[in-house]
């Protein structure tokens, strides 16, 4: 019986953090493709996505529905060699004139350099809020689980189940929350105006294809309702909805903050691995933005 009982216990902790089920469902069952379809390739029935880039186009996808809180995952593998000024990404987004976005930017490099990984966050329209780290591993040599958690307390972006950014909920003191339903959304597209050496180094078109690989099309969160006005605003009943922790586990108190093991991985991602953090840009923000001090 207490065999039985820690074997249940552990199958509940992989389903939560995306281990199990990850690659059970289909792409078509969560997903479409939204541009570039003849850059897309299907295989393992349909649960393993590949993007390619030429110098005609990439592609992307998004999901079917639009959502008010969750964890959103996908495991990821990016492209191998040279793949300076190609952008992978992964993100969250709500596409309304003023919209909101947590989004992951994979920032590809010359063979050999390390992979930067960007992460920024859009309120109501307003964004500038770039952090970016130096992944610990080689993300192109095999595939890496990439997850968001978005509750009503904060959004926080994990690599590997490792907390490597934090934006809390301080409406209280004036700064924009995520609060509108949004798709999940992931593209492979030409960045090298900006993503490799500030522009600098471009894309090597010899290289290409490029190719991502995408897997783990299951989707934990909550379906949004919308208003008839607005098909991507969250109605106030809706929000509510989505933020019940009866009904959904990443709403619980413990998802409202770090945990101490959490809160110490986090801590040394931000030592050993950023290089760039918009709240220490003093040329860009001589005062830092008033979220800055409370999502440290």
């Amino acid at each position: 019986m207490d065999s039985l009982f820690f074997a249940v216990i552990i199958l509940d902790l992989l389903i939560i953090t995306g281990v199990m089920g990850s690659e059970n469902k289909r792409f078509d069952e969560n997903y479409v493709v939204t541009w570039g379809n003849e850059h897309v390739m299907y295989t393992n029935g349909g649960r393993d996505v590949q993007l390619s880039m030429d110098q005609s186009s990439g592609a992307g996808f998004a999901s079917k529905l639009s959502y008010g809180t969750g964890l959103f995952h996908m495991r990821i593998k990016l492209p191998s060699g040279g793949s300076a000024g190609v952008v992978t990404a992964f993100y969250l987004h709500s596409h309304t004139s003023k919209h909101d976005e947590l989004d992951f930017e994979f920032l590809g490099n010359k063979k050999g350099k390390p992979i930067t990984l960007q992460t920024n966050v859009y309120t109501n329209g307003q964004g500038n809020r770039e952090q970016r780290v130096i992944l610990w591993f080689d993300p192109t040599a095999d595939f890496h689980n990439y997850q968001v958690l978005w509750n009503e307390h904060q959004a926080v972006f994990f690599v590997d189940d490792v907390p490597i950014r934090v934006f809390k909920n301080n409406t209280d003191v004036g700064v924009g929350y995520p609060s509108q339903a949004m798709k999940i959304e992931a593209s492979l597209w030409n960045g090298e105006d900006w993503a490799t050496d500030g522009g600098k180094t471009k894309i090597d078109w010899s290289l290409s294809p490029f190719k991502v690989h995408f897997q783990g099309f299951d989707i934990d969160g909550c379906p949004a309702a919308t208003d008839h006005k607005n098909k991507n605003k969250l109605s106030n009943s809706t929000n509510q909805s989505c933020y019940s922790s009866d009904e959904f586990w990443w709403n619980a108190k413990k998802y409202r903050k770090l945990t101490h093991k959490q809160q110490e991985k986090y801590e040394n991602v931000r030592a050993q691995y950023m290089n760039y953090d918009y709240c220490s840009d003093t040329n860009r923000y001589p005062v830092a933005p008033p979220e800055c001090e409370s999502n440290s």
